[in-house]
């Protein structure tokens, strides 16, 4: 029985303990639903300040002097009026071909003969530099193939001249110098 008495004994410490920690909570939650209401009772006092200052604005005084706007405007009525009153202009289209320009004609002198005028004769420069250099390659190649050909010459009329007697030296020096 003494064991049951335990058991009993551990069992109401057990509850005992449990039920502390529940009331300590549930007093913790009342502690906050105190604060929350508070809070929101706050916040409900200041909605009220707000609606009552929505409710009555205050007036807002604006002091801006408008009367050269009105002048101006006015003045723009005035000279719409004259407009219409006028006697009509009548419509004329012109159709031309424009080789030079109405206006800005100095501008436009610049831009011709300050830029495109260079522009054309970089270019014709630049023509001429390469038409000039692959004439000069090609005439080039032709002293060269003629200096090989020459060359080939003279070694072929060494080497008969060498070959050849009395006669034929003789022979051979004069056609060298006749010419044929």
């Amino acid at each position: 029985m003494a064991t049951t008495e335990k058991m009993t004994n551990t069992e109401k410490e057990t509850l005992q303990l449990v039920l502390e920690e529940h009331t300590q909570e549930q007093v913790n939650n009342t502690k906050a639903i105190n604060d929350l209401i508070i809070a929101v009772n706050g916040l409900s006092g200041k909605f009220r300040e707000l609606e009552g200052k929505i409710d009555k604005p205050k007036a807002v005084i604006v002091s801006a002097d408008t009367r050269p706007i009105q002048d101006i405007v006015k003045k723009g009525i005035t000279d719409m009026k004259l407009t219409v009153g006028s006697k009509p202009q009548p419509i004329v289209k012109k159709f031309q071909l424009l080789l030079f320009p109405e206006q800005d004609a100095k501008l436009f002198y610049k831009v011709v003969f300050g830029r495109w005028f260079l522009f054309l004769v970089l270019m014709l420069l630049i023509t001429n530099l390469y038409n000039f250099s692959v004439h000069w390659s090609d005439n080039q190649k032709d002293i060269k193939r003629q200096e090989l050909e020459n060359d080939r010459i003279k070694k072929a009329w060494y080497y008969l001249y060498d070959r050849q007697g009395k006669g034929g030296k003789h022979a051979m020096d004069s056609a060298y110098v006749n010419g044929r």
